[in-house]
């Protein structure tokens, strides 16, 4: 399966790229990881720079939102996609070793982020484009993460979710430098949703990595900001603490976004180990 952009164009379909994949399978531990993702340009953005894959050869999700103006954000995002899909391919043909699921995802992001810069040298209407960046790989009952920007990986485990990654944005520095202040009197706050590292549009770029042991029944959900900005991590608890299909909890979170008002792309991935 190929890396996809949502369409998501003034012409095309509202929701796309919706599709349900068992991923990789380790034999000896009978374990499984099956996932499902949904884009949706929303109700008031004319396309969509987000973008998403679910490879199950390489137990790998990927989510990326966008930014730039003239269409760069979709080409960052598709950009940084495609690359991290690229060297964890390249990685797994010639059966590296000598680094580990989450240096090789680090390598994969730093990749992305060098041929960002390369294609907005190339193309002046492309200068200063870039995407946020969350990527999970399984394998083996582990769980390697990278990510930069604020697109968000919680993980569910025994009916309580938590955030893994830490968003890289001047509210969440600024509640770090001040643990007391309240979080809604910042609600407004002009530099709320701005950004202090992207993949790509700077010369440089953090990437942050992560990894959890997996034990089988976990619920991994991946968000951009279009989602986990309107909707708090209870309601997101709450609405993955069901039986449901994971296409059905998929769009039980985007819709939620969308009937609570975001103005912005809304993608999600849900995916099951097992």
């Amino acid at each position: 399966m190929q890396a996809f952009r949502p369409a998501g164009g003034p012409k095309g379909p509202l929701r796309t790229l919706e599709y349900y994949v068992p991923l990789s399978t380790a034999p000896i531990r009978c374990a499984v990881l099956q996932a499902f993702g949904i884009s949706d340009k929303g109700r008031v953005r004319s396309t969509n720079e987000d973008c998403f894959a679910i490879r199950e050869e390489l137990g790998l999700l990927v989510v990326a939102d966008g930014m730039g103006g003239h269409n760069a954000g979709e080409i960052a995002a598709q950009l940084a996609v495609d690359v991290i899909v690229d060297v964890l391919e390249s990685a797994k043909a010639l059966g590296v070793r000598s680094l580990s699921e989450g240096e090789i995802l680090d390598a994969a992001v730093h990749s992305a982020h060098d041929r960002i810069l390369e294609t907005a040298v190339r193309a002046q209407h492309y200068a200063g484009m870039g995407t946020t960046v969350v990527a999970a790989q399984v394998r083996d009952g582990r769980l390697a993460i990278a990510h930069v920007g604020d697109s968000r990986l919680y993980l569910m485990t025994n009916g309580r979710l938590r955030q893994l990654t830490h968003d890289d944005s001047w509210l969440a520095a600024a509640l770090v430098d001040d643990p007391d202040a309240n979080p809604a009197n910042l609600e407004w706050h002009p530099m709320r949703n701005v950004l202090t590292n992207v993949v790509g549009a700077r010369s440089r770029t953090t990437v942050h990595i992560g990894e959890a042991a997996l034990d089988g029944g976990e619920l991994l959900l991946l968000t951009t900001d279009g989602v986990h900005g309107v909707l708090a991590d209870a309601w997101l608890e709450r609405a993955l603490s069901t039986d449901e299909d994971l296409p059905d909890l998929a769009a039980r979170v985007v819709d939620g976004a969308l009937r609570r008002g975001s103005r912005d792309n809304c993608t999600a991935i849900v995916a099951r180990y097992s």
